[in-house]
């Protein structure tokens, strides 16, 4: 019984449920590291992470943590595994992030990016020492995870989100040794629409660019009606979205969104009133500035416009009509009386 206690004894110590300090010696001859993790049974779990000189046996770099994922590779602790953008990524990476053909190290200090992603202190090689940089760590802390080192482009790029509909992607590159932006990128969705926001650096200032699109192929949209407009080029686009909305789009000829409704007019009125006659199939709406029609007859599309007192119409090219109002009628819709 004594010799079945001991052995189920070193079992369990040996397995996480105690203090466990790993050695980390695959990523250099001149350095090596420690990692003492609190509670190897953990996900997560209190420690520190180290790095010593290989020759002084000397501590140069400690980061302590209240959360710490460790990984193991046949029971041992790798450094420089990164897989981006949600892959494991260890807690020690040792690479040149500043372009000056010396090898920094990237520590982990916990949880503390996007989701609760893996977040790191960034210690840069100045002679024989290694000096935290404030400029890098933000890299790695207000992101998602490390960040990606593209040594041949010498540039680096970050990857950020909120929820399943907004990211954001940038690209940074090194200047008096610290990182500066020179391409942002966001995009956020709102089912049928997507908004593209892009900052471009042109030596002087950033310069932003926003464009909308939208994307009818998803299987929750159903084109109810869309005709193009001969005398603009524009497409008009009347869409079912989940069975529940009506939505009006003015598509421009680079495909981009000029106006939508009601997402471009939460704060009013979001009602498109049906008219369905033997001769005629109308559908209505208003906004603060305008009333619209989008029209059905006989070979015959179009849309009136009604604004300051005046009306327009635009006639549409009945060859490039597909579906019809007719369809309205059979759905119902939470917007269309």
């Amino acid at each position: 019984m004594k010799i079945l206690a001991t052995i189920l004894f070193l079992f369990f110590t040996g397995s996480g449920f105690s203090q466990t300090t790993f050695t980390v010696d695959n990523f250099s001859t001149d350095y090596y590291g420690r990692i003492q993790i609190s509670d190897t049974a953990k996900v997560f779990s209190k420690g520190w992470v180290a790095i010593y000189d290989s020759k002084t046996k000397k501590q140069i770099i400690k980061v302590a943590s209240e959360e710490l994922a460790l990984s193991l590779h046949d029971g041992k602790a790798i450094a420089n595994i990164h897989a981006l953008p949600y892959g494991e990524q260890s807690l020690i990476m040792y690479s040149d992030v500043n372009f000056d053909g010396k090898k920094d190290f990237a520590i982990s200090d916990g949880q503390n990016s996007c989701y609760h992603g893996p977040s790191f202190r960034i210690y840069l090689a100045t002679g024989k020492a290694f000096v935290y940089s404030k400029e890098f760590t933000r890299l790695a802390q207000d992101y998602c995870g490390m960040f990606d080192v593209q040594p041949e482009e010498k540039k680096i790029y970050t990857m950020t989100k909120s929820g399943c509909c907004w990211h954001e992607f940038s690209e940074f590159i090194v200047v008096n040794n610290k990182p500066k932006a020179i391409k942002i990128s966001t995009e956020e969705m709102d089912m049928p629409f997507t908004t593209s926001t892009t900052e471009i650096w042109n030596g002087k200032a950033m310069i932003k660019k926003t464009a909308r699109t939208i994307d009818t192929d998803q299987e929750e949209i159903e084109v109810i009606l869309s005709f193009n407009i001969p005398k603009n080029g524009k497409q008009v686009m009347l869409l079912n979205i989940n069975n529940r909305m009506l939505y009006y789009a003015l598509v421009q000829k680079d495909s981009t969104v000029e106006f939508s409704y009601p997402l471009e007019a939460v704060d009013q009125s979001q009602d498109f009133k049906l008219e369905n006659t033997a001769n005629n199939k109308a559908v209505s709406f208003k906004n603060k500035k305008a009333t619209y029609t989008v029209y059905e007859k006989a070979n015959e599309v179009g849309i009136s416009i009604i604004a300051d007192g005046k009306t327009y119409n635009w006639t549409g090219d009945p060859a490039t009509k597909k579906g019809s109002l007719e369809r309205l009628q059979k759905l119902k819709l939470e917007n269309v009386y």
